[in-house]
């Protein structure tokens, strides 16, 4: 818009008066498509001239509040635009000028404590830019949307403001959101103040008893237990009551539980001086007094609990246990926080703020950032928005530059991908950042949306106290070397302002430190833990002979089938699907025996309709990848879904199914974080295929596999992971069985490979009936859903038991048979149908359905009759240096009678899981079933 056209707007009638609000609608859905306004409205927009530079929505909102004002204050003597030039010309420019401070007055902001880094020119910042100069500083000009409580101001007083609340020690980045509303509550909460908080005599010295805090026990430490790594704090010392502010902020609005995330860095600090761990017990962990069970860990990846006081109530505190893999904690979080909010029924997030804290490197560069902003707003991982704080000591790691660490200006730039406003803030202003915090938390709470914070800081020791950082930053840190603490120049300008004495400063110092030497708390806050609403002590010490019933009534279970094939009327099945629910109905009237699919959806009615919350996540777990599950039904004439689970009984348990976003790393860490939280639920993560578990091998390694030995941690997380040669290829045929294997020790997880659908039925109650929660590996099948052999009856399904070694099933004279066969999974069918089209007698097959722990007791009972037997094999699909035997053997030996020898049937070592030609592939099965078969 131009000058003409202001005037215009403001003289003509069919412009303005009670049109213009038609005319505001008409031009924002033009801005949006332009075809959807008619031709004459869009003729009429296209002439309006384009101002380069500036946003075409914001530009048409600052340009309509201008309008707007003039038309109510025609009588002011304030410039007003028209189709002249000169002074009056100017207003647009101020509104251009305005903008330019909100899209891009954080790259001129005083972020960096040091003063080292230099942000580039911005042309777009300076009045002469905008044609405006200081001696235009004593003109009055309207300011439009600006939130300062006036609708002109004097150019000169706004550019200062402007400097104030856009260039100061806050640079705030969020006109990339799209949301109106979101710029607009953002720019009322900083304008309004200028981004200059106004804080009271208590709220500074609570500010400053946080930093004395941060930086007395550093320095505690370090003189205590010098050179031991600590991966101190020092030079992020805000953190500390940035993360107090945002507990009470929260707990004033209602939040019951924060779980806190964050890796080493600040770690112990934030363990003392904010969760109120004990400093004593922190002490004997330096000097290596305590005891573990397990494993145990380094006391920099350690977890803790504890109660916060607030105004609004107490608030209960996690901090997260986690490893060194960086930034991994995040999506465990999240998972954690939706299992609390699920059990107190909140859908907003209200009642439990996730908190992620950052390293600026590990931020930008680790893929699971990315993962876990992408999943954010997604049905199954929601949580109302995190606040995500970056500790940016601009080093990275370790040595590295920023210009080595990213591609982008910001480390936090890629929060932009889901539009998340980000809040630069120098470290050394703590009311500043106190100010953001708060600000963050209320932003949360409002569009349950996340938001960053990103400190900007150094950081005043090496990476972990033994590094010389002078060998890699020798300007940096000379520079750290003369700089005063963030508590140096917060108490000296509190003393300026006559909030506190200097003698007052030191009294508040050496009290600290007199309470780390007494092992007392430090934080005034903290309160004894109340009774949690979920309790662990039915699992905590029980193991695989823990005693269980799982077995179910068969008329009950009937009744349960049926309820879980009820389908409305008016919902019309696709053809498949429909005839997949015909055949449910007449497995249940016993014409038809059940298969897979059936098997397993009666386990999650079981399960529910015992009152336990059934949650399953997966790419395609809707409809199961290949088309077996059905628990979601689609109508197909209006596209709404049913789901026959959540309609079981009145009271049962939640059941949710999730059809997940492409990704293996944070979703399935989310589920462990979930797991770990919430021990009544059956928790899956379904992978699309076994070989994508691949992408999520961190979480496995580090949380599932070790989470109970490192960290006491107990989680019942089962993984479904289709694996089967099929001749599909190597990413489509193995779900590393033998990476799974190679982790199992301590009896820390199962590994199970089921093979008929009363197995899986009996495999996925027990997981939940046994009074024992550990994760739960399936090697799930793909052709076996509907192989005619792999069928089960509703008896065996109620029997209750999940036979870890099915013994030979076919009637063999036990006294004729010279081998016996061990195999696991879909081979056992290709064996056997080969045996029986040979009428071979003399070959026996059992199947190892349970291969860690290794069932020796079932093992013996099956191979009771063969005694006499000297040949065993170990028959697999999988190349020799992959799948059980490698892992397993020693256990086959130890099964097999005193002399006897075992021997290896399968594909020769391989590099690939797999062949990629269907040729080759069927001519190695087919090999490899001879191989085992025949006697020597």
């Amino acid at each position: 818009m131009h000058e003409g056209v202001m005037k215009a707007w403001l003289e003509s009638s069919h412009l303005g008066g009670g049109n213009m609000a038609y005319v505001d609608e008409l031009y924002e859905s033009y801005l949006a498509e332009p075809t959807s306004v008619g031709d004459e409205w869009r003729e009429f927009f296209a002439k309006l001239p384009k101002i380069d530079g500036v946003d075409l929505e914001t530009r048409h909102s600052d340009v309509r509040q201008q309008f707007a004002d003039l038309a109510r204050n025609k009588h002011r003597e304030v410039v007003v635009v028209n189709s002249g030039s000169g002074a009056d010309s100017r207003q647009v420019k101020v509104l251009q000028l305005i903008n330019s401070y909100r899209f891009r007055g954080h790259q001129h902001a005083n972020l960096d404590p040091l003063n080292l880094w230099k942000q580039p020119r911005v042309r777009d910042l300076e009045l002469s830019y905008h044609e405006l100069s200081e001696a235009d500083y004593d003109t009055e000009f309207n300011v439009g949307s600006l939130a300062c409580g006036q609708e002109t101001m004097k150019l000169g007083e706004l550019h200062k403001a402007l400097e104030r609340t856009y260039c100061g020690s806050i640079g705030a980045e969020y006109m990339h959101i799209v949301s109106t509303d979101e710029k607009r509550w953002i720019q009322q909460r900083l304008e309004s103040v200028q981004s200059q908080p106004r804080y009271d005599k208590e709220t500074k010295l609570q500010i400053l008893k946080g930093l004395v805090a941060a930086d007395g026990l550093e320095k505690y430490l370090s003189s205590k237990f010098p050179g031991a790594k600590r991966f101190g704090l020092e030079g992020g010392d805000a953190m500390i009551p940035m993360l107090k502010a945002m507990i009470h902020r929260a707990g004033e609005q209602g939040a019951k539980d924060s779980v806190i995330g964050m890796a080493h860095r600040g770690r112990l600090n934030t363990l003392i001086n904010v969760l109120g761990k004990n400093p004593s017990k922190l002490f004997d962990e330096f000097a290596g007094k305590y005891e573990v069970v397990g494993a145990g860990d380094v006391k920099y990846h350690m977890g803790f609990s504890s109660d916060f006081e607030t105004k609004g109530g107490n608030v209960h505190l996690a901090l997260a246990f986690n490893p060194s893999h960086l930034e991994i904690v995040n999506p465990v979080v999240l998972g954690s926080v939706r299992a609390r909010l699920d059990r107190r029924g909140c859908s907003d997030g209200s009642l439990a703020l996730p908190i992620t804290i950052h390293g600026d490197s590990a931020f930008a560069g680790q893929g699971v950032v990315a993962e876990t902003f992408n999943i954010s707003q997604t049905r199954a991982f929601k949580v109302g928005g995190t606040v995500r704080v970056v500790i940016n000591n601009q080093v990275g790691f370790t040595t590295s530059n920023p210009e080595d660490t990213r591609s982008t200006p910001y480390c936090t730039d890629i929060a932009k991908m889901v539009q998340a406003p980000i809040f630069h803030v120098n470290g050394d202003d703590p009311e500043a950042v106190v100010f953001v915090a708060q600000l963050a938390v209320d932003y949360r709470n409002t569009f349950k949306r996340d938001v960053v914070i990103d400190l900007f800081c150094y950081r005043r020791n090496g990476h972990n106290e033994a590094d010389e950082p002078n060998a890699t930053q020798p300007l940096m840190y000379q520079k750290i070397k003369k700089h005063p603490t963030p508590r140096e120049i917060y108490a000296e300008k509190l003393i300026l302002e006559g909030v506190v004495t200097a003698d007052q400063v030191k009294a508040l110092v050496d009290g600290y430190r007199d309470a780390l030497d007494q092992g007392d708390c430090v934080v005034d806050e903290w309160r004894p833990m109340a009774p949690s609403s979920v309790d662990w002590t039915p699992y905590i010490g029980k193991d695989w002979d823990a005693s269980y019933d799982a077995s179910l009534p068969l008329d009950k279970l009937i009744a349960l089938g049926e309820k879980a094939t009820q389908i409305p009327a008016t919902h019309i099945l696709q053809r498949q699907v429909g005839k997949v629910y015909e055949d449910r109905a007449l497995m249940l009237k016993g014409e038809k025996k059940i298969d897979w699919g059936f098997a397993e959806i009666l386990a999650y009615a079981s399960i529910a309709g015992e009152g336990s919350r059934i949650r399953i996540v997966g790419q395609d777990s809707g409809r199961g990848t290949f088309f077996h599950r059905h628990a979601v039904l689609h109508n197909q004439t209006d596209a709404s879904t049913y789901i026959p689970l959540e309609h079981i009984s009145d009271d049962q348990g939640p059941f949710q199914v999730y059809d997940s976003a492409l990704s293996e790393e944070a979703v399935l860490a989310f589920e462990y974080g979930y797991a770990t939280a919430e021990p009544r639920a059956m928790v899956i993560w379904e992978g699309q295929f076994g070989d994508f578990a691949n992408g999520a091998q961190v979480v496995i390694d580090q949380f599932l596999s070790s989470g109970e030995q490192k960290w006491g941690r107990l989680c019942g997380l089962t993984m479904l992971l289709p694996h089967g040669y099929e001749g599909q290829g190597p990413e489509h045929s193995s779900a590393r069985l033998e990476r799974f294997l190679q982790l199992c020790a301590d009896h820390n997880m199962q590994i199970c490979v089921p093979t008929t659908p009363a197995q899986v039925f009996n495999m996925l109650r027990r997981q939940m009936v046994r009074p024992m929660r550990r994760p739960l590996i399936v090697m799930s099948p793909k052709s076996l859903l509907r192989h005619p052999l792999a069928t089960s009856t509703l008896e065996e399904l109620a029997s209750g038991v999940y036979h870890n070694v099915i013994g030979e099933i076919d009637e063999l004279n036990p006294a004729d048979v010279k081998r016996v066969v061990f195999c696991s999974g879909k081979v056992y069918y290709e064996l056997l149908e080969e045996r029986r089209k040979r009428d071979q007698k003399d070959v026996a097959i059992v199947r190892v359905e349970q291969l860690y722990p290794f069932p020796h007791t079932e093992m013996a009972a099956a191979l009771a009759n063969y005694q006499h037997v000297t040949d065993f094999v170990w028959c697999q699909e999988e190349p020799q240096n992959q799948g059980a035997w490698y892992c397993s053997q020693h256990h086959f030996w130890a099964a097999i009678p005193k002399g006897a020898q075992l021997t290896y049937a399968g594909r020769d070592a391989s590099s690939s899981p797999a062949v990629g030609y269907l040729s080759v592939h069927n001519k190695q099965q087919q090999a490899l079933v001879n191989d085992a078969l025949t006697l020597k």
